[in-house]
C-alpha cells in the first residue's frame, strides 16, 4: 500500500509539472492552444497548386481525386508518374520544398530510396509519384475515381475540358 502511495505522489507531482509546463509554454496563446503553424488554404486549391507544379516540371499523368466526401484518410489524391526514379525524387523534393515555401502541411515522405512510389504525405493530401510499371500495377486511379469524388487531368479546368 506504502509503495502505491509513493507512486501516486510521484505521478501527481509529474501531472503537475507537465501542466504548469503546458501553461507556461511560449508557443501556446492565452487558452492554452497552440496557434496554427500552417496555411488556411483549403485542400483543393493546395491539391490544384501541387498538380500544377507537378505538370511544369514534367510529371507524366498528372490526375487529382477528389476524396473529401467519401470521408476517408485525405481530402485529395494527387497521382503523377515519373521518367525515371531520379526524376521522382526531384518532383518530391520539389512538392516538400512547395510546401516549405507555401506553409502547407507536410508530414513525411514514403519509398524515396527506391523512387517506384514515393508518398508525400501532406495531411489532407495525399501525392502518389510512381514509375509507370508500379503506376499500372496498383491502378489507384480504378480504385478511387469510382466514389462520388472526381478524377481529372490536372489542368482541364484550365483548358475548358
Amino acid at each position: 500500500m506504502e509503495l502505491q502511495l509513493r507512486e501516486a505522489i510521484a505521478l501527481d507531482a509529474a501531472l503537475r509539472y507537465v501542466l504548469a509546463m503546458e501553461n507556461n509554454h511560449p508557443n501556446t496563446t492565452p487558452g492554452g492552444r497552440a496557434p496554427k503553424q500552417f496555411s488556411d488554404v483549403p485542400a483543393s486549391r493546395k491539391a490544384a497548386d501541387v498538380a500544377q507544379w507537378l505538370e511544369e516540371h514534367k510529371a507524366l499523368r498528372v490526375v487529382c481525386l477528389d476524396l473529401e466526401e467519401q470521408g476517408g484518410f485525405a481530402d485529395a489524391l494527387i497521382i503523377a508518374s515519373a521518367g525515371s526514379v531520379r526524376h521522382a525524387q526531384s518532383l518530391a523534393d520539389g512538392v516538400s520544398l512547395m510546401c516549405r515555401e507555401k506553409n502547407y502541411e507536410f508530414l513525411r515522405t514514403e519509398g524515396y530510396a527506391t523512387g517506384q512510389w514515393i508518398l508525400v504525405d501532406m495531411n489532407d493530401i495525399i501525392v502518389n509519384i510512381f514509375q509507370e510499371p508500379v503506376r499500372d500495377l496498383y491502378a489507384l486511379e480504378a480504385l478511387w475515381g469510382h466514389g462520388s469524388g472526381y478524377a481529372k487531368t490536372a489542368g482541364q479546368e484550365d483548358r475548358g475540358e
